[in-house]
């Protein structure tokens, strides 16, 4: 009786399994399987392959995901374009001749929906297909000689992620490319409008394109750890990058050192690709870094009419008289309120100007209507394509169709223009009647405000007149040029020293202008340049003006004195409060705010303003404070201005020698990374309220060493000045020590520019441990002469 048990048991699980296989199963086999709810499971447990609904509805999708996190995280879809409605009706299944089809069953017919006919390998063999460790889905073959070989598998096909074991790149000999192209959105796996791309000629670059036609970031060719324009590659050990250039091919593919790791590379639906660590502490993905570092730089990322604006929380909007077209997808960009209205050259539209923004590209110069900003506008209304129009450098300039890629920038900055875009009369006369003056007040205050104009230009001719010929003070542009005597005057004859730095003496003085504005008079020692030179040096300073930087006021050049004039700051230098009693009374908050407010004005000189400018000296006597202990980045500019060897000044400029980046002490080329380092014990200082030449703790030997050793170990909390007894926020605390100890690496290849600082600061970037610093020991057993 218990044989015959046996051997029915056995003919109903015989007779089960070729229909469908179990549930968690690890490969399948001709004739089984996967339908409903049921998975495939890697042998190790690490990922799972099935059915999923991203947007929770009719769609669904087979996709691979990680199993043992909480938050489903999908690295690639089968279907991306083709999605079933119902899973309980389809199956993906192993068929005789030895490929994995997806089957939808309609009206008891069983449909393909895909396959992987097209592309894999004949086999002499059986064939298994497998979910592995690595998250690759391949399929097995037996060959002659009883071998197994691959004959199909995922990897060769990504979506829009890379894991570790994964790659992309091109055949040069089939011409065929492996790419990560971006889902349409979060929520939508279908085929985005973002692709990475490698140069089929066979140069190695690699670039993101929009739509398979526009080139929007050129992240370079590989130098075999990391691409150039992405330094954060090469900020943590834990990743090893191949690139490869050869005959046969051209590819990029990465690994773990840990392999419990959990790392992924995705081409975000917003057209960044992005590395992100998942973090079991915070049961969240971490960003580690993302390229291009500003999502404004992604080519239509707020899409048609839409508005990129990096300073706001939400970077998209819609231009004047738009609308989303598909509220919370950016993609469709936005559309207008009101449709135009052009007949026979005719249009009743308007023009709302858009201010300082970035024009976006594909105008086209209609050197007709070059006259004036008038006639550029009318001819764009006689053309019934015309969107806007541009009249800049006396050229007018004219964009049909959609209007793609425009960015807000900040009002003066290098490249900002004014857009006017043409709307519907509904849309003009609201945005007019939105302001609160009808078109008749308008003219009358357009008349008036003209006449008052001109009064007080001729006004302001017979001032400068007039103080020119008693020559105490004039306007050069921005800046206001000085008489000796007049700053003579204004600091008592320079009485008032405030202190005295690499260039020379600062007073203290206070304008005659009625308001009595305080300021700093800084007596330049030792320049060797022409009053004409240091005239046009100055100038250029004059046009650069960020909250973090020190505004300059004016100048004042005679054939012996130069001198400069600043914003009084009250609060005195970093250095001088970390020196007194009250900088233990700064809380946490107002440090970290200085931190941030220098890595910002740092990032301005070296990559926004239109003149790029190393600092060069960057120390806490050259941090100023304002009332509020707002930072204010001083003294930069000044190699230009002194026209001398900078590095002399600064190796014999006492104090400075402990902010020194290697390549000063090497004799090397600098670079603005020389700013990062000096910036990377700077920030060190500030989290501890110690000198970056004192002893490490307990007698350890130099300060830095030890705080780099203890933030390698994690110990951010020993770093912290014991005068805010623990009260800091331990997320920013390790932010700060993290990059500070990623700053003062001695390659300056592995040092992060300023503005991915800034990123790492504010939480946008995440890095990871810092190797410690052992060139560091040479300042332990030097002393500062001796350099």
């Amino acid at each position: 009786m218990a044989s015959w048990c046996k051997l029915g048991l056995l003919l109903l699980l015989q007779s089960l399994s070729p229909s469908a296989a179990a549930a968690g199963s690890i490969s399948l086999s001709v004739g089984e399987s996967i339908t409903g709810n049921r998975t495939l499971v890697s042998e190790g447990g690490k990922f799972e392959l099935g059915f999923f609904s991203p947007a929770g509805d009719s769609n669904y999708y087979v996709g691979i995901w990680y199993k043992k996190i909480p938050v489903q995280t999908v690295i690639w879809v089968m279907n991306r374009d083709r999605p079933v409605s119902d899973p309980s009706s389809s199956e993906l299944t192993l068929a005789p001749d030895g490929k994995l089809v997806l089957l939808l069953n309609e009206n008891q017919q069983k449909r393909p929906v895909w396959s992987s006919a097209s592309h894999a390998r004949t086999s002499n063999g059986p064939v298994v297909a497998a979910l592995l460790d690595s998250g690759n889905l391949v399929l097995r073959g037996r060959q002659p000689g009883n071998s197994s070989e691959v004959m199909w598998q995922s990897f060769e096909h990504p979506t829009d992620t890379l894991v570790p074991g994964g790659w992309v790149g091109l055949n040069k000999s089939s011409g065929a490319y492996q790419a990560l192209v971006s889902w349409r959105s979060a929520v939508d796996p279908s085929t985005g409008l973002y692709m990475d791309w490698v140069d089929p000629s066979g140069s190695g670059q690699y670039t993101f394109s929009w739509n398979g036609t526009t080139v929007y970031h050129r992240v370079g060719a590989s130098s075999g750890q990391r691409f150039a324009s992405v330094p954060e590659m090469g900020m943590s050990s834990r990743y090893k990058y191949t690139s490869v250039n050869n005959d046969e091919e051209v590819s990029f593919s990465f690994e773990v050192v840990n392999p419990s790791t959990l790392s992924r590379m995705v081409m975000s639906p917003h057209g960044q690709l992005t590395m992100f660590d998942w973090s079991s502490e915070s049961g969240q993905w971490l960003l580690h870094w993302a390229t291009p570092t500003s999502p404004c730089d992604v080519y239509s990322v707020c899409g048609p009419f839409g508005l990129c604006d990096v300073a706001s929380s939400q970077y998209c909007r819609c231009l004047p008289a738009f609308d989303a077209a598909s509220p919370g997808d950016w993609t469709g960009g936005c559309a207008r309120k009101t449709s135009l209205y052009c007949s026979n050259g005719t249009s009743p539209d308007g023009f709302l100007p858009v201010q300082n923004v970035k024009l976006p590209s594909s105008y086209f110069s209609d050197a007709d209507a070059a006259g004036s900003s008038g006639d550029c506008g009318s001819a764009c209304l006689r053309n019934c394509s015309c969107t806007a129009y541009a009249y800049s450098g006396g050229g007018c300039l004219v964009w049909g169709g959609d209007l793609r890629n425009i960015q807000q920038v900040t009002d003066g900055e290098a490249g900002s223009s004014t857009l006017f875009l043409r709307v519907a009369a509904a849309d003009l006369a609201a945005a007019s009647n939105h302001g609160g003056a009808s078109a008749n007040e308008r003219d009358v205050i357009l008349v008036a405000s003209s006449v008052s104009f001109l009064t007080i230009l001729c006004l302001f001719v017979f001032v400068c007149w007039r103080h020119r010929r008693l020559k105490t003070v004039r306007h050069d542009g921005s800046l206001l040029v000085f008489s000796h005597g007049h700053l003579a005057r204004c600091t008592d004859n320079f009485s008032q020293k405030l202190g005295m730095g690499s260039f020379g003496s600062v007073y203290k003085g206070t304008l005659r202008d009625g308001d009595h504005t305080a300021v700093a008079v800084k007596r330049l020692e030792g320049s060797a340049q022409g009053e004409k030179q240091f005239r046009a040096e100055v100038r250029t300073l004059g046009t650069i003006h960020h909250v973090n930087l020190v505004r300059l006021r004016g100048f004042c050049a005679t054939r012996r004195e130069r001198l400069l004039v600043y914003d009084y700051m009250p609060n005195g230098s970093l250095a001088s409060a970390m020196a007194g009693p009250s900088f233990g009374l700064l809380d946490w908050g107002t440090r970290f705010g200085i931190m941030a407010g220098v890595a910002r004005g740092l990032a301005y000189l070296h990559e926004q303003c239109q003149e790029r400018i190393v600092h060069c000296d960057v120390k806490p006597e050259n941090i100023l404070l304002d009332a509020a202990f707002h930072p204010k980045v001083a003294d930069f500019g000044m190699a230009k201005l002194i026209g001398r060897d900078f590095s002399h000044a600064l190796t014999t400029a006492r104090g400075t020698v402990g902010y020194l980046a290697p390549e000063w002490v090497q004799g090397l080329p600098i670079t603005p990374k020389a700013d990062v380092y000096s910036y990377g014990m700077t920030l060190l200082e500030l989290v501890s309220g110690r000198r970056n030449r004192d002893a490490g703790g307990r007698g350890a030997g130099h300060f830095p060493l030890w705080a780099a050793t203890k933030v390698s170990e994690g110990q951010f909390v020993a770093l912290l000045d014991e005068r805010l007894a623990g009260d800091a926020d331990v997320v920013e605390l390790g932010r700060a020590c993290s990059v500070a100890c990623w700053c003062i690496q001695q390659s300056e290849a592995m040092r992060p520019t300023m503005g991915q600082v800034v990123q790492v600061l504010e939480g946008s970037l995440m890095v990871g441990a810092a190797p410690v610093p052992r060139h560091l020991e040479v300042f332990c057993a030097e002393d500062s002469r001796t350099l």
